[in-house]
């Protein structure tokens, strides 16, 4: 208890999955936490939670795809908080959206032109737009720890879902150039990147991946993270016993990307 202390926590895709789990995570270790998604019914459920373990914390609804989700985000934040110490981007798309938008998670080519564009707003324009507004206040402050939620697919090749991948290895090679500008702002820039999780986002694979013939087929381990897994290498990265940590990427994925 208490890693978080005293601090504000600004929680993007904070309606569901990684990011709920983040928000409640934080706010269990003291920070006030300020959640974002754009379905307030699922920030609502995700205050709730934060607030009956007895955590602090506010909700806005926004579409963070687009610069004005984006400021109009961070302007309520600093309104209601007057600081951000921490930005967690978790907001997101994966492999679940091609049942609503076909041709978002095919390889190459056959993705179509507004289906590239689409992920790439949701998955990569998002964290530009945070990043952009929120390093401001940061520099300010002369205090900031960004954790960026990427995957290990950002860190290799896939068979489809090319947009996707493009987006998170674009994450991890802008959360590495932006902790190398902003290290003397006392800014510091990380990564974790998740393997499978189980979440709505990838739940249509997972019993192929992890079936009981081969539960080991895409992880050592023999089974998808938790959310809560991922949401402690957030925390860990977020907190100051991360002090000396900043453009790193902390995999986890039950030994995914370890085995040749």
């Amino acid at each position: 208890m208490g890693r978080l202390a005293n601090k504000v926590a600004l929680v993007t895709g904070a309606g569901t999955g990684i990011g709920r789990a983040c928000m409640r995570m934080f706010a269990a270790e003291g920070a006030t936490v300020f959640g974002v998604s754009r379905t307030q019914a699922n920030l609502d459920e995700t205050l709730r939670l934060v607030q009956a373990a007895g955590g602090m914390g506010s909700v806005f609804s926004a579409d963070l795809s687009v610069p004005e989700g984006a400021e109009a985000t961070v302007n309520q934040c600093l309104k209601e908080l007057g600081r951000i110490d921490i930005l967690l981007n978790a907001a997101g798309v994966g492999y679940s959206l091609k049942d609503t938008s076909p041709g978002s998670m095919d390889p190459v080519h056959s993705t179509p032109i507004d289906k590239w564009r689409e992920v790439m707003a949701i998955n990569l324009d998002s964290v530009f737009y945070m990043c952009r507004l929120v390093i401001q206040q940061m520099k300010k402050q002369q205090y900031g720890s960004i954790v960026n939620v990427a995957s290990i697919f950002g860190m290799g090749g896939a068979p489809d879902a090319h947009t996707y991948t493009a987006t998170k290895g674009a994450i991890i090679n802008l959360s590495r150039s932006m902790s190398v500008a902003y290290v003397d702002d006392h800014i510091r820039v990380n990564v974790v990147a998740p393997g499978f999780v189980k979440t709505q986002m990838v739940e249509i694979v997972l019993d192929v991946l992890f079936s009981p013939e081969n539960p080991k087929l895409v992880a050592p381990m023999g089974r998808p993270a938790t959310v809560e897994e991922v949401a402690y290498a957030c925390l860990y990265l977020a907190s100051d016993e991360a002090s000396y940590c900043t453009g790193t990427i902390l995999t986890v994925d039950g030994g995914s990307t370890a085995r040749a």
